[in-house]
């Protein structure tokens, strides 16, 4: 993520044939970059993964820091250096129907399994119940930091600050920005197809570098497959 923020409303605004940012502004340029980056996250959320290290709360709910979007994965206890075992993902009515009253079981500082549903996606479910020791080592999907606004009347040289995506998804981006741009001149003629375009380069670039890694991500889709042993 050594991309400039910069080099992409530079790319963006020359494709717009606007370097002196006299129809669209640097600072809306700069919103239309931070939509982007959010709206990728929806798409991708695995292009914003981060690893860390979490201090769980007494029971079995808990909750994502504000910072994350989505569990994407566990890995393992992190209590300690001598205590590493792996958290399984387990399908929660299957712990449901084989221990009914697991929510009150004993707590415990190392975790088992944990449950997750991506209807809710910033909280998960952890058995046995968790102490305030409890630490699990896990991957999220981490929220951009937005690329701060320049002042009024700057052009391109102004931006500062990375883009919070991989290099490689900086062209999405720059496709995003300029989609964006046209959708807002969409009366002009050839506008509104131009901003298709655009966003269709945008969305098949997300998806042509998905196809590429769903082997690292299919994992993070929820529970496991039905009947699944605990």
């Amino acid at each position: 993520m050594t991309t400039t923020a910069q080099s992409v409303i530079r790319r963006a605004a020359e494709t717009l044939q606007d370097l002196t940012a006299t129809r669209w502004s640097t600072g809306e340029l700069v919103r239309y970059l931070n939509d982007g980056q959010r709206e990728a996250l929806m798409f991708r959320p695995d292009v914003f993964a981060t690893s860390t290290t979490l201090t769980l709360v007494d029971g079995a709910r808990q909750t994502l820091p504000s910072t994350a979007a989505k569990l994407l994965d566990v890995i393992r206890n992190a209590a300690s250096a001598s205590s590493r075992k792996a958290v399984r993902i387990v399908n929660r009515q299957l712990l449901d129907s084989q221990v009914p009253d697991w929510h009150i079981a004993p707590p415990a500082v190392s975790a088992i399994h944990y449950m997750y549903d991506p209807v809710n996606p910033r909280e998960f479910y952890v058995y046995p119940p968790a102490t305030v020791l409890t630490q699990l080592d896990v991957v999220v999907a981490q929220y951009p930091s937005a690329i701060a606004e320049p002042a009024a009347n700057t052009t391109f040289t102004s931006v500062s600050g990375n883009i919070g995506m991989p290099d490689i998804l900086a062209n999405a981006l720059t496709d995003y920005v300029i989609a964006r741009a046209y959708m807002k001149d969409s009366e002009q003629a050839g506008n509104a197809g131009r901003a298709q375009a655009h966003y269709v380069l945008f969305t098949a670039a997300l998806s042509t570098d998905f196809k590429g890694t769903s082997g690292t991500v299919i994992s993070t889709a929820g529970a496991p497959a039905r009947g699944a042993s605990i």
